[in-house]
Formats: C-alpha cells, structure tokens, sequence
C-alpha cells in the first residue's frame, strides 16, 4: 500500500498576522483567516503536479481552536485522503510549537489546466 501525499509548512505569527491586521477580529492573535491560508499552503504543498496544470481550492471546511499569539511558530500540514479523477480532499491540522492543536479541518482542491483555466475569466471594466 502506498503512502498518501503529505506536507508541512511552518510560520511564525507576526502582527500583519494578527485577526486585527486581518480585518477578522479585534486582537492580536492569530487571525482564522491567515491559518486557512497556511493550511492550504500545506494542501498546495502536497499535490504535485506539471506545470501545465494547478489546483484551485473549492470547499473549506476548518475549526480554529486555540489562540496563538504573535511569535507563536505554527506548523500546518496536509495529508492526502481521497482523490478522484481531478478532486482532491485533504485532512488538515495545525499544531503550535507548544504542542497544542490550533486548527483542524478539510480542505478540497480540484486540478486544473492553466490556461485553460485563466482563459475563462473574463477581463474587469474600468
């Protein structure tokens, strides 16, 4: 049996971090917002694929459950645990450098062909 895709990155919480530089909160703790990020940064992170193609994220599915304030090293991982045909599903976590559980979740991608995916937006008006 193979072993399913997965990665790690780790940050460490700064102000520009925070839920009020985020706009998410009013205090100087790890916004949600910038821990989904790091978790699908993980989730990136564990897909490999060509060039030609990338994957875009399509549902979340996250709790936060521990603050972590600013100077806390936050590890975020990815681990593979469904794929079919171009969807991907991944069970995510984020763990602090204290050991405790900070976030906890699903995250699903589907992969894409690049351009064909950039050639469908449609340009803004100005």
């Amino acid at each position: 049996m193979s072993e399913l895709p997965t990665a790690s990155v780790t940050h460490t919480v700064t102000a520009d971090d925070t839920a009020a530089a985020l706009g998410s909160g009013d205090l100087d703790v790890l916004g949600t917002p910038r821990l989904l990020a790091w978790l699908e940064e993980a989730t990136c992170a564990a897909l490999d694929v060509p060039a030609t193609r990338t994957s875009v994220g399509t549902r979340v599915e996250v709790e936060h459950l521990a603050a972590s304030p600013v100077g806390a090293t936050i590890t975020a991982t990815a681990e593979q645990v469904y794929e079919d045909g171009r969807l991907v599903r991944f069970r995510v976590s984020a763990v602090d450098d204290r050991g405790t559980l900070v976030g906890t979740g699903e995250v699903r991608r589907v992969v894409v062909d690049r351009e064909r995916f950039l050639s469908r937006l449609r340009p803004v008006e100005e």
